[in-house]
């Protein structure tokens, strides 16, 4: 991920928060059930969650009854983290990117991104997160990957010509790959630990789904960066068309299917670098 990219993350996001909470796919429970389990967490556990967004993996944090200080550099993302996990009461939020975030000492048990760890400078993460948990803590993982399932109509599949049309040549389009292709993606993923910092991780895979109109569709990719980097006047004639073509060609219901993942390994002691 290119530096400007990570710098503009907060912009990017921040401009739809409302909507962004809205629209993205959760975390099942059967996740946070086999992080406990893998973990041994319980209500006296301290988790640091590094880009909690606008707190939707925080809330299932919260409610295991452990501490969870949780790092967001949006400033609207950061104040609806808050909101959301007001009540619960073992909750902090705290504005900033990961890489230039003060722990004034702090060391947890557990440090968990859901769908956040890419933004992360790498040179810079993974030694960080070695560094801010405590001996035995935990490194996990949270996603969610878009996947298809063979003959299922697919929103891209009958879009393309549309991104195409408005957006020619974009790289950032793609067929999301099929489910079973997916769960052999083994260790860390699309961002490996770069120094043995940590075991090789648990992977575990659950199968969600998430069901839109035209008009649903098009909100939820309003809130993903690559469309959110497109010219206001590039990107809303492309999901209007795309909302119009779910409506006529896919009975104005289209389904977003993903595989939510958990990689979680344990800190190594003796790290190398």
């Amino acid at each position: 991920m290119a530096e400007l990219d990570r710098r503009d993350l907060a912009r990017v996001f921040n401009e739809v928060a409302d909507l962004y909470d809205r629209v993205r796919p959760k975390y099942p429970d059967e996740l946070f059930a086999d992080l406990v389990a893998i973990t041994g967490m319980d209500e006296r556990s301290s988790v640091l969650e590094v880009g909690c967004g606008t707190g939707q993996a925080t809330r299932s944090l919260a409610a295991l009854g452990c501490s969870v200080t949780a790092v967001e550099p949006g400033v609207e993302m950061a104040a609806l983290a808050r909101r959301h996990t007001a009540a619960s009461g073992n909750v902090e939020v705290e504005t900033s990117t990961f890489e230039q975030w003060d722990d004034r000492g702090r060391r947890f048990d557990v440090l968990a991104a859901a769908t956040s760890w890419h933004w992360v400078d790498p040179s810079i993460g993974w030694r960080r997160a070695h560094d801010v948990l405590c001996p035995g803590g935990w490194m996990a993982l949270l996603g969610n990957v878009v996947v298809r399932r063979p003959g299922e109509p697919e929103v891209y599949a009958e879009t393309a010509d549309l991104h195409e049309r408005f957006s020619p040549g974009n790289p950032g389009w793609g067929h999301p790959p099929l489910e079973d292709d997916v769960r052999t993606d083994e260790g860390w993923g699309p961002v490996e630990d770069p120094g043995g910092l940590f075991g090789l991780p648990v992977v575990r895979w659950y199968p969600t789904v998430q069901w839109f109109n035209g008009d649903g569709f098009a909100d939820l990719l309003r809130s993903m960066s690559p469309y959110r980097r497109l010219a206001r006047d590039v990107r809303e004639p492309l999901l209007d068309a795309v909302a119009e073509r779910i409506r006529t060609r896919l009975g104005d219901r289209a389904s977003r299917r993903y595989l939510s993942v958990l990689r979680i390994g344990r800190r190594a002691e003796e790290a190398q670098g």
